[in-house]
């Protein structure tokens, strides 16, 4: 859409610089949503109304944007997965967001540089699932000019450091 910028689109104020406890607490809850505040508390060392403090900071800061289970796809009935590059309209990509957020099987949307404009990641029940999702859902969108669908074959998640 004409007139779309691409500042900060949630007008958020930045996040306060992260020390070695708060980084210490993101390790801890990104290898276990589910810890308490007790077993946070006790493994970075400090009292249980500062973890809770801290983690709350952390949410409120957006540093922490929710907790969620990690999940096996293929285990969970979605057994195709792949990653579609798109070129869009110029101008467009909060558009071209909204609506691939709201396609079904959508796990990741990224607007990029380099060849392409976007990267989507979606995970499909099988093959013609997906053929359905990219032909009629996604090359439907008015400004998406073209799409390249790269089959994922295996895939494996990384605990990354911070």
């Amino acid at each position: 859409m004409p007139g779309e910028q691409m500042a900060n689109p949630d007008d958020k104020p930045p996040a306060r610089p992260l020390d070695p406890i708060d980084r210490d607490i993101l390790r801890m809850l990104r290898a276990d949503g589910r810890a308490s505040i007790r077993s946070v508390a006790e493994r970075v060392h400090v009292s249980r109304a500062n973890a809770y403090a801290r983690i709350n900071r952390l949410i409120d800061d957006g540093v922490i944007r929710g907790f969620s289970a990690r999940v096996d796809q293929e285990r969970a009935g979605q057994g195709a997965s792949a990653y579609i590059t798109l070129k869009i309209v110029q101008n467009s990509w909060r558009t071209v967001r909204e609506q691939l957020r709201r396609l079904p099987g959508a796990a990741h949307i990224a607007l990029v540089s380099g060849d392409f404009d976007v990267l989507l990641l979606v995970h499909t029940e099988d093959n013609r699932s997906l053929r359905e999702l990219v032909l009629t859902r996604i090359q439907a969108i008015p400004e998406v000019l073209s799409t390249r669908t790269l089959l994922v074959f295996e895939e494996t998640d990384l605990d990354s450091e911070l």
